[in-house]
């Protein structure tokens, strides 16, 4: 039996094992315990899925070899003889897709996240495309099932925002959206611009892992709480409580506003997750740009500035530069469907780490 295959089997045990430990009363009481187990079990799901799918054929093969030594029939050996050859085919192909899949995710994988869009250079049209970055992956998150929270938001001149940031919270979550990080351009005509010419602005999106408690350590002492009105729609408690918060990590400088919910409770936690986050973001630059380093990576370089993706509307086109990947679906893209963008990123994350490896 062959290494991969054995491998594969320990896990397929595994995977049945965790299915008994999910439906037992004792584990189901223990929520910490439960939650871990039923996380791991739904990571496994899909390399079950493909074990199951490449036994198939490994038995396939075997059974089709095992016919040719007493098979006669001159048709029915060449018929055999093409099964065998598709089916090994069709073994490495599966045999690749499984070396990618069993690729260790980073630590930061599996933690929810903090989605920061801002205008950049080009004004009002850029602010109108955060505004349909902002639609794009709103639509994406509901999706996937996930959990989105508005933080803050400042609106633009001219429609749209100048910034938005939103918490994301799901499985997974910031494993598949990190790759939005970095400077998205769009190429198209402004509806302001009477001369039909076509105009290029730049939008950037920063996805932090969002920190626990755990991650980093706060002390009360390096921390400036300010209260203040909030403004804006919000109800009866706007403009007449002071329920917006307004934090300053002395030792950094950093300082963190929170005015969306209606409580102060609220605003104050919600501050002191970004707060966190915001600390705990310059560890992972700094892990994110020695993994890219290490693994010669084009994908997950660290770098936030970098651009990384073009909207052509002119085109239909959506390029990723990363990759060089170039699609010509662009209304499905903006309308949420960017499934095929981030997979295509994954897989060749998971080949830079696999390459890294053999080196």
């Amino acid at each position: 039996m062959s290494t991969l295959l054995k491998k594969l089997e320990a896990i397929n045990i595994r995977f049945m094992e965790i299915g008994e430990q999910i439906v037992d009363p004792e584990i189901i009481s223990d929520m910490k315990r439960y939650v871990k187990l039923n996380k791991e079990y739904k990571d496994l799901e899909e390399i079950v899925k493909i074990y199951k799918k490449y036994k198939s054929v490994i038995d396939n093969i075997a059974s089709s070899k095992e016919l040719l030594k007493t098979e006669k029939d001159r048709d029915f050996i060449e018929m055999a003889k093409a099964e065998i050859e598709e089916l090994n085919d069709e073994k490495e192909k599966l045999e690749e897709e499984i070396k990618l899949m069993l690729v260790p995710k980073d630590e930061e994988d599996s933690k929810n996240s903090i989605v920061e869009i801002r205008a950049g250079t080009g004004g009002d049209e850029a602010s109108i495309f955060v505004g349909d970055l902002f639609r794009m992956y709103s639509k994406y998150i509901e999706k996937k099932g996930w959990k989105m929270e508005i933080l803050s938001m400042s609106e633009g001149t001219s429609g749209g925002y100048k910034e938005v940031s939103f918490s994301v919270e799901g499985d997974d979550v910031y494993g598949i959206l990190k790759f939005e990080s970095g400077v998205h351009r769009v190429q198209r005509v402004p509806q302001t611009e009477t001369q039909g010419r076509v105009h290029t602005s730049a939008v950037t999106v920063a996805v932090l892992p969002e920190a626990e408690e755990v991650d980093i350590e706060i002390r009360k002492d390096d921390i400036k709480r300010d209260t203040y009105r909030s403004g804006g729609a919000g109800g009866q408690n706007v403009n007449k409580v002071e329920t917006a918060v307004r934090l300053t990590h002395i030792p950094t400088g950093i300082v963190i506003e929170r005015q969306v919910a209606r409580s102060q409770l609220k605003n104050y936690e919600m501050a002191m997750t970004a707060l966190r986050t915001k600390l705990y973001e310059a560890e992972v630059i700094k892990r994110e740009q020695a993994r890219a380093a290490e693994r010669k990576s084009q994908v997950s370089t660290g770098d936030r500035s970098a651009k990384i993706r073009t909207y052509n509307y002119s085109q239909g086109r959506v390029t990723d530069h990363r990759i060089g990947l170039t699609l010509y679906n662009l209304d499905a893209i903006i309308a949420g469907d960017i499934d095929e963008i981030i997979q295509a990123l994954k897989l060749a994350e998971n080949a830079e780490k696999l390459q890294a490896g053999i080196e």
